[in-house]
């Protein structure tokens, strides 16, 4: 497990790599298609590769999984992942970058004994770097970051949710009659759980979250004080287990926000046909 001095020499790794990988190509790179229909560009792979480089050489012990790998390769590692398993994803929110929108990031978790142990996630166009440690806490830019701000009503809570992979009955009664006070969805899922962390929006949903989009974020909300996490549907338990599977992401400020939020999305779902 990392202690807080290796997890600030890690975020100086990030940020280094971001803004020389990332920011030099922003709005001057081209993009194209994968198989699934996501879009890539070469800023991904050239921010992949040099961090796969850096982390190999400080710490040897620790495999890689980065999203821009063979579905096989990422599926043998999270099987058998050693003394440690980092988890990337190099560029969050690339089709953002290749539209030359300005909101996306880095994420990169450290999993160890079937848990995310630290995690980074950082921001080049805003300069915030965002980290925790499991059971140590969450800083934002080095300071410690909490939780605050959150409204007792969802009423009075700003929303954090992407519509395109949730189910026909609950988009339409967010488009008819959202229960909070107004929603957003700039598109990289590492810093919505951030923003999460830091207070910006309140409640938050997502339909379909892979591995290396939610592992950093994810802890960096919880340490800071939020609290959610991921389903394997809308009425389930929380789960633990990391998979490749994607998952629905369901998150407050607060435990009684949440508690208001899931009944609000569980009520929508049982009065559907």
């Amino acid at each position: 497990m990392l202690r807080k001095t290796e997890l600030d020499r890690l975020c100086a790794f990030v940020i280094a790599a971001a803004r020389e990988e990332l920011m030099s190509r922003f709005e001057h790179v081209s993009a194209a298609c994968k198989d699934d229909g996501s879009v890539i560009t070469e800023a991904d792979l050239a921010m992949q590769d040099r961090l796969q480089r850096e982390l190999s050489a400080q710490w040897p012990a620790f495999a890689l999984l980065g999203e821009e790998m063979a579905a096989s390769e990422q599926e043998a590692l999270l099987a058998d992942p050693g003394r440690g398993l980092w988890c990337l994803d190099p560029l969050d929110g690339t089709s953002n970058f290749a539209a030359g929108i300005p909101f996306f990031g880095v994420s990169l978790a450290l999993i160890q004994d079937g848990a995310v142990q630290a995690a980074v996630v950082y921001d080049p166009v805003r300069e915030e770097c965002f980290s925790a440690l499991r059971g140590g806490g969450a800083w934002l830019n080095g300071a410690p970051l909490r939780t605050s701000g959150v409204p007792e009503s969802l009423a009075d809570a700003m929303a954090m949710v992407d519509l395109k992979r949730l189910p026909g009955p609950l988009i339409r009664a967010l488009a008819t009659g959202a229960p909070y006070r107004s929603q957003r969805s700039f598109g990289s899922v590492a810093l919505d759980w951030c923003w999460v962390a830091c207070g910006r929006c309140q409640v938050y949903l997502h339909g379909g979250q892979k591995l290396w989009d939610y592992a950093a974020g994810q802890l960096i909300a919880t340490e800071s004080g939020a609290v959610g996490g991921l389903l394997h549907s809308y009425d389930s338990a929380w789960l633990d287990q990391l998979t490749l599977t994607p998952r629905i992401a369901v998150a407050a400020g607060s435990a009684e926000l949440l508690h208001k939020w899931r009944n609000w999305i569980g009520g929508v779902l049982a009065a559907a046909p």
